[in-house]
């Protein structure tokens, strides 16, 4: 159901969350993100038993979009979310998550790796992606044209202007952690880092691969 106004493809997102739980994601996207609609944005505020027998009651199934972002983290929604997203055959990234088979599950927001199908999302978040501007051994400019949905990214990338690239990878690599909102004490386990260690650690990883190229 992509839509298009004025020549422009718009990706509409269905949001998931618990409390308020995505609201930085959200206010990320509004701000760093374009052609994205966030709509409907689904947020449960009662209290949730430790388990939900029938998940419907709380999460309705009228809901159209091109992409969903699941931050809940009640393991009985995120996959009851999943089978509905599946029915519709809608793709669901849920960050973070480790048992949802059915859903894209990056480690943090800013894990997600290109794929096909999410739109203007995909194309903006995920993976850090750089265009640097170097002079007198000096970071001069960074454009950043793929990054957090947080926006840490964006939020991070001044801190190293007029750094030498020596200086800048401990530097964003810190700022980023400083901003980061993934759980702290979820680890990788292919990495072994935690969120924030990996965060810091594929900003720095993107800084130098736009710094050879």
């Amino acid at each position: 159901m992509t839509e298009t106004t004025s020549n422009e493809t718009i990706t509409r997102i269905a949001v998931f969350e618990y409390r308020g739980s995505g609201e930085k994601k959200i206010e990320g996207i509004r701000q760093f993100g374009h052609s994205i609609i966030l709509h409907p944005i689904i947020n449960i505020e009662e209290a949730l038993p430790e388990f939900i027998d029938q998940p419907e009651e709380f999460l309705d199934d009228d809901f159209q979009a091109d992409l969903v972002l699941c931050f809940i983290r009640h393991p009985d929604l995120i996959d009851h979310l999943a089978s509905l997203c599946q029915k519709k055959n809608i793709p669901m990234i849920a960050s973070g998550c480790k048992t949802q088979e059915e859903a894209i599950t990056p480690f943090t927001c800013c894990g997600l790796g290109k794929l096909k199908g999410l739109g203007h999302y995909g194309e903006q978040f995920g993976l850090p992606e750089f265009e640097v501007r170097l002079e007198n051994e000096q970071i001069q400019e960074v454009i950043v044209k793929r990054g957090a949905s947080c926006g840490a990214t964006w939020d991070a990338i001044g801190k190293i202007i007029g750094l030498s690239p020596e200086e800048a990878y401990p530097t964003l690599a810190r700022e980023v952690q400083y901003l980061c909102v993934a759980d702290p004490s979820s680890f990788d386990p292919i990495s072994g880092k935690s969120s924030l260690h990996y965060a810091g650690h594929v900003h720095i990883a993107a800084l130098k691969k736009a710094l050879v190229e």
